[in-house]
């Protein structure tokens, strides 16, 4: 294998900041001239990104790569794990379908089958870069999973690279997990991890330093920093983090809007939320029961990793009755898996989603879908057709199983390539559309919450919008300052090989 300069982050736990760490050191490493790129061998997760030629990857990939300032490609993340039903995940191997397999089918037989693929993809990526900041998953202490773990010590073996073990301090306990990882690795594993960091620290430092010094004396490894909690408006990458998106999403005294989120047990693409949330005078709330639905201005069914077991779930909670029984005042969105609920009929002949040849839908639009074997995974842009929004381009990514046929209803949007997509309603209340990242065009979401405050007789918000693209760039850049702040990167630098190793 063609040699690389490597460092890999992991982490005591899921959760512990390995993919906003791997972000803010790729746009780190990219401010100090070095030619680098992300990389996460297998990832599990439902939040998901489409590359320029469709290919579909772990989102936190794709954010790590926009941090280098680089297109993502499926060598980022070679294997992803998209799980579906009870044990069961589709498996993507390159960007591309592979099988819906059991987690034990996958672990004994197919494991062997795409390590091979990492491997393929590190070669390529070897000849492209001259460092690769390389995600963990979970934890590599999972003494069960370890003969197939591909995604930790093999991986940092495979690229004989240094380990940076992150624990989250806000979970309580940070020490012993540490110290319980070191001691449940293989001696040639431990002797990888060159430097801890403490991350989500929340007080006075020095009130932790004894501690520090006995970590350090007890495993002889340095710690390299003690990072303060940060709000750094980068996306979240899966569901443990949607639970932070809840807890942000409290109520508002000065919110005019109230949004309502369906939280399905397999929602997937949850960042077509945040947006909304970082809006003034909004409030958004997930919610998984009738009685906690209310009477909000909007409801949004997000997207689903199995529409149509989130669509009977909507109805064995009542959410279904609930949503049909209000007034009419509010508006209706519905995005990829909540568009298709939003039709009146959902055909499944060859069973690719579910066990159900066909489900009856909410019948708020004029729709009948059929799913197809074949996913759909693309970038796309075009034009809003309803008057209301008609000077909105937008951008944004499909991501689905199926074919939705129009009755009635009109299209909510034109594709450049002049394919129409979506619909929306007569009165212009219920609205779908396949493109996930619509409120990421923050033009269009502030016109379209300016809309529905009109509707409640509100005066619209005025001002500029800062677009997708600067919001990012400006994350990205506080995140880098925040960790050269906290970390010690000449220590890293050195772990690593050395700065001049990297800078041309």
């Amino acid at each position: 294998m063609t040699l690389i300069h490597a460092l890999m982050i992991q982490g005591t736990s899921s959760d512990a900041g390995k993919s906003l760490l791997c972000t803010g050191l790729c746009r780190i490493f990219k401010e100090d001239g070095v030619h680098v790129a992300p990389f996460k061998s297998q990832n599990m997760a439902l939040n998901s990104y489409i590359t320029s030629d469709g290919g579909e990857i772990g989102r936190a990939q794709g954010v790590q790569a926009e941090a280098c300032g680089l297109e993502a490609t499926v060598d980022m993340n070679p294997i992803l794990l998209k799980p579906k039903a009870e044990m069961i995940s589709e498996v993507i191997v390159h960007g591309k379908h592979f099988a819906d397999l059991e987690a034990f089918s996958y672990r004994e037989e197919y494991v062997p089958k795409v390590l091979p693929k990492v491997a393929e993809s590190i070669e390529r990526l070897a000849t492209q870069f001259d460092l690769l900041v390389v995600e963990g998953a979970g934890s590599p202490a999972e003494i069960n999973l370890k003969d197939r773990d591909i995604a930790n010590m093999r991986i940092a073996d495979m690229l004989d690279c240094p380990v940076l073990l992150v624990a989250d301090i806000e979970r309580g306990g940070v020490f012993a997990s540490l110290v319980g990882t070191l001691e449940l690795l293989e001696p040639h594993e431990r002797a990888r991890v060159k430097g801890f960091l403490i991350n989500k620290f929340r007080g006075r430092k020095e009130l932790l330093d004894s501690g520090l010094v006995w970590l350090e004396e007890r495993t002889g490894i340095p710690v390299l920093g003690v990072i303060p909690h940060f709000d750094h408006g980068i996306d979240p990458e899966d569901s443990l983090a949607l639970d932070s998106l809840r807890l942000k999403a409290r109520d508002r005294a000065d919110a005019d809007l109230d949004i309502a989120v369906i939280k399905f047990p397999r929602i997937s693409n949850f960042t077509d939320v945040v947006p909304l949330q970082e809006e003034s005078g909004v409030n958004v709330r997930f919610v998984s029961s009738a009685r906690a639905l209310g009477k909000p201005d909007l409801i949004l069914l997000p997207g689903s990793k199995n529409t149509v077991e989130d669509l009977l779930w909507l109805r064995h909670t009542g959410l279904a009755d609930a949503i049909l029984a209000l007034d009419g005042k509010h508006t209706i969105v519905g995005l990829c898996g909540g568009f298709q609920m939003l039709g009146e009929t959902l055909y499944d002949p060859d069973r690719v989603e579910s066990v159900h040849e066909h489900v009856s839908g909410l019948g708020l639009l004029t729709l009948e879908t059929t799913f197809l074997a074949e996913k759909k995974t693309i970038r796309n842009r075009g034009r809003l057709l309803p008057q209301a929004f008609s000077a909105h381009e937008v951008e944004g990514y499909e991501i689905h199983l199926g074919r939705t046929d129009r009755k009635s209803d009109a299209p909510f949007l034109q594709f450049d390539s002049g394919e129409f997509d979506g619909a929306i309603s007569k009165d212009g209340r219920v609205i779908g559309t396949y493109l996930h990242g619509l409120f990421q065009n923050r033009a269009f979401t502030r016109d379209f919450l300016n809309h529905l405050r009109v509707q409640k007789g509100i005066a619209p918000l005025l001002g500029d919008v800062e677009t997708e693209a600067e919001r990012r760039e400006k994350s990205y850049a506080r995140l880098a300052a925040h960790l050269r702040q906290h970390v010690d990167l000449e220590r890293v630098y050195e772990i690593i090989g050395g700065r001049h190793v990297y800078v041309d």
